[in-house]
């Protein structure tokens, strides 16, 4: 089955630190190749929770988007778990630039032997891995080198609109079937590089995709309750918006 599945729904410090939802991150499956996106805390321990379990070794890719803990802070463990400890060389690391050198790199240097391949992300870039084509068509505005992305195999399209404050267009560069929208707030607040409700309605309201997924909350969408915010967007645009839940699976051959 071609499957998206939510190790994690949580966004913002607050919901990750108290676990409020995990922060596993995203697990893709096309044609037989499986990518895990932004492995944050818990994700090695919630692939293997899963049911049925997700094995790491099993992993094609690994993808960040950028380099923030609740994106990140499993990536190593990912990687070895991937590898098998290194022992067996395979795989694909997908990140920014800013995840792997300057000031504050996440991904540690010892490990980076392990995986066949490291891959840098920038602006308009374009990546394959088996049957697979990953696009990052635009640097989000974001604290720090950010991508979202567009995967396809086959038939079938995603997009993630990772982190970002918004900008006029950045709906366009993610025409996916099925768009999954990082939504951190559900009312603007100054300062914050995060989309809002009201900014996921209008790039919903645009792009009209078979399906639009909302997750990555923080705790002002927690209180209003993603899944009610997710219907009421429903009724109002006519188009099918979710919420993601944790540990939710989503077959993507229905779009």
């Amino acid at each position: 089955m071609n499957k998206v599945k939510f190790l994690g729904t949580a966004g913002a410090r607050v919901v990750v630190t108290r676990q409020l939802r995990a922060s596993g991150g995203i697990w893709l499956s096309l044609e037989g190749t499986n990518l895990l996106v932004d492995p944050g805390p818990g994700s090695l321990i919630k692939c293997f929770k899963s049911r049925p379990k997700l094995n790491p070794a099993k992993l094609d890719g690994i993808i960040l988007t950028h380099k923030h803990l609740d994106h990140s802070a499993d990536i190593n463990i990912m990687i070895e778990a991937m590898t098998e400890g290194g022992f067996k060389k395979r795989g694909t690391v997908f990140a920014p630039l800013d995840a792997l050198e300057g000031e504050d790199p996440v991904i540690l240097r010892y490990l980076r032997d392990f995986p066949e391949k490291i891959e840098v992300l920038k602006e308009g870039g374009r990546y394959s891995l088996k049957n697979i084509t990953l696009e990052t068509p635009k640097r989000h505005q974001h604290k720090v080198e950010t991508y979202g992305l567009n995967v396809k195999s086959g038939q079938i399209s995603v997009s993630l609109i990772s982190d970002t404050r918004y900008f006029e267009g950045l709906e366009r560069y993610y025409p996916g079937k099925v768009v999954i929208i990082n939504v951190v707030r559900y009312q603007p607040k100054e300062g914050l590089d995060h989309l809002d409700i009201k900014d996921a309605e209008k790039i919903i309201a645009n792009l009209k995709p078979k399906l639009a997924v909302l997750t990555h909350f923080g705790m002002t969408m927690l209180r209003a309750k993603p899944y009610q915010v997710a219907q009421e967007i429903q009724e109002r645009l006519s188009l099918k918006v979710i919420a993601a839940r944790d540990g939710m699976e989503i077959n993507l051959d229905d779009y």
